[in-house]
């Protein structure tokens, strides 16, 4: 026997406005969860490459420090490194250009510095969306429910009867909507936050490695001093 109360009863009874509420809060929903999956993913797949980072230094070749990086050309690790010796391959073998006149520090400080923010770019990647369904999910389910009492209200006063059996179930059925609203957006905010979390220790081991790359394409071997990772710190838009 079907319940005459509850989310089918307020599907069935509901307008175009609340259904299309309801799918809506849906997509979001959808949305975010992929969000989520994709970038944790993504992450888990980077912590498994930054473990990398103490074998590239043990390695016998530059050729074969990359080789302990990942075969994946795209992670910003292999990326970074492969960015620093075209800087400075780029640098020796065009003298004669602007760019060669340049401090050969400079130039790969910029380099490196770009790959960096373009790491730092396809971090936040998704994000974006996250932070809006975190905010606006419990706005669009307050929508619903505010639409969904003043129709259950003005059924009431229509029947003209306000007794608490009369009332309860459609107010109660458009609360539902505010429920949905915050079960769409706690998750979003607690993945952006998680997410972005972990971009930031991504983004503090890529500066760490940077500054060693550094030392070495200049000096020829790693440097441990940590004082200049600043330097190459991706750039924070205003």
């Amino acid at each position: 026997m079907d319940s005459p109360y509850g989310i089918a009863s307020l599907w069935a009874q509901g307008d175009f406005l609340i259904k299309s509420v309801a799918v809506i809060l849906l997509i979001m929903s959808i949305a975010s969860w992929w969000v989520i999956v994709i970038r944790a993913w993504g992450l888990w797949r980077l912590r498994s490459s930054a473990h990398g980072l103490n074998d590239f230094w043990h390695a016998q070749s530059f050729a074969e420090g990359l080789r302990t990086l990942g075969e994946d050309r795209n992670t910003p690790f292999r990326h970074l490194a492969e960015e620093g010796q075209a800087a400075l391959d780029h640098h020796s073998n065009h003298k004669t250009d602007l760019h060669g006149h340049l401090p050969l520090a400079e130039w790969l400080t910029a380099c490196l510095r770009a790959s960096i923010d373009e790491s730092a770019e396809r971090l936040q990647r998704g994000l974006a969306v996250l932070a809006s369904v975190g905010s606006t999910a419990p706005f669009v389910g307050l929508f619903g429910t505010v639409w969904g009492i003043y129709h259950a209200l003005v059924g009431i006063g229509v029947s003209g009867q306000a007794s608490i059996d009369k009332v309860a179930g459609p107010v109660g059925e458009a609360l539902i909507m505010t429920a949905f609203g915050l079960a769409v957006a706690i998750p979003a905010v607690l993945g952006y936050n998680a997410l972005n979390r972990a971009n930031k220790g991504v983004l503090n081991k890529l500066n760490r490695f940077a500054h060693q790359l550094h030392a070495y394409f200049i000096t020829g071997s790693p440097m441990q001093n940590k004082g200049a990772i600043t330097k190459l710190s991706p750039r924070k838009e205003v």
